[in-house]
Order: C-alpha cells, then structure tokens, then sequence
C-alpha cells in the first residue's frame, strides 16, 4: 500500500512538473538572421531563458518564409511547418507576413484566406493550442522588397480582424520596438538586443496567460 501511495504521489509530480510547449512560426526574423549565435540570441531562445524550467520553447522560424501559399517560399512547405505538429505544443506563436509585404507576393484576400486556414489547421490538429497572432516588427527601410507601408496597412489589420473573429490573443511587437531602430542594423533583421527586446514582450504575455 505504501509503495503505490508513493508511486501515485511520484506520478502526480510528474503531471504537475510537466513543460508548457511553445512554438514560435515565423521567418527570418524569429529564426534570428544574422546573429552571430542563432541557437542562443534569437528571441525564442531568449523567450526559453526568460520563461523557465517550466515552459519549453522551440524555434520554427524560416528564414524567406511567407504564410501566402502563393508566396515566394511558403511556411507551409517548409519543414518547420511539420516540426509544429511532432511538438504539439499548447502554445503557438505567429509571426507572419514581413516577407509577404514584398510586391510579387502581396494580395489582401489570398493573406486572409491562408491565414485563416492557418489558423485552423492548427486548431484542428493539435491539442487544441493557445494561439497568439504578432503583429511583426517594424520595417525601418523598405529592402528586398519588404515595407513598412503594406506592413501597417495591409498585413496589421487582417491580424487584427483575424484576433477577433477566432477569439485569439495578439501580441504587438511593432510599436514597443519603434525606437529600436539601431538594433536593426540592415532595418528588418533585430541584432541580439532587439531580439531580447522581443523576448521579454512574448514573455510578459505569456506569463499573464498562467495567472
């Protein structure tokens, strides 16, 4: 008797003590581009550091990745894609669109659509996540194609849109990081200081979603 009482009592521990699993999707920019040690300085793997033994993060960043289906190379082709689903993490966040503001990939209603069958595939498909839209960080100089102009006014209001009608969450990593634009030194791509920024935002929403 007193063996399995111990034995339930060393299971419930075990539930209790298990990681919350967050991916983070996104391009480049989550994949962290340009940093000197990706597995360390881009913002997931801040995020990891910041959220704790508790929470377990993974990086399903691509760089050049658009969430068009259309797209110059879209997510949904990528192998990060079907990462998301061997994690089958309780939390998903998305950081799409920057490379979808480029002109030979922007349409309005095709970003709607994809987004939305975005959305609901992971829904459908996974545990039933928690899932947080971003609103991408600024563009401080059109390059390659990608601008802030089709950012702010074409990609920000179908997120927005697409928030209240699944009744999603939205985290917002465009205005917090306004002033930022030293640590973006070819104005897409965050160095590591940006990154922790953008870290530190995602963590902050994520720790008010437990309380």
């Amino acid at each position: 008797m007193r063996i399995l009482t111990l034995a339930v009592i060393v299971l419930i521990g075990l539930s209790c003590s298990r990681e919350i699993k967050v991916a983070c999707i996104g391009d480049s920019i989550t994949e962290g581009w340009g940093l000197t040690n990706q597995s360390t300085g881009a913002y997931p793997a801040v995020l990891n550091k910041i959220l704790g033994p508790e929470f377990q993060v993974i990086n399903c960043g691509r760089s050049g990745a658009t969430l068009l289906k259309d797209g110059d190379l879209p997510f949904w082709s990528c192998k990060e894609f079907y990462d998301v689903f061997a994690f089958n993490p309780e939390i998903i966040v998305i950081m799409l669109g920057t490379n979808d503001t480029k002109p030979q990939n922007w349409d309005h209603g095709s970003f709607v659509r994809d987004y939305q069958a975005l959305i609901d595939t992971f829904s459908v498909n996974l545990r039933k996540p928690d899932i947080y839209l971003c609103l991408p960080v600024p563009v401080f100089e059109t390059t390659w194609g990608i601008n802030d102009s089709v950012l702010t006014r074409g990609i920000f209001p179908v997120i927005q849109q697409l928030v209240l009608e699944n009744k999603l969450k939205i985290i917002d990593l465009y205005h917090p990081l306004l002033d930022q634009r030293r640590n973006f030194p070819d104005n897409v791509h965050p160095n590591e200081k940006a990154a922790e920024k953008m870290a530190e935002i995602v963590a902050g929403v994520l720790k008010n979603r437990t309380r």
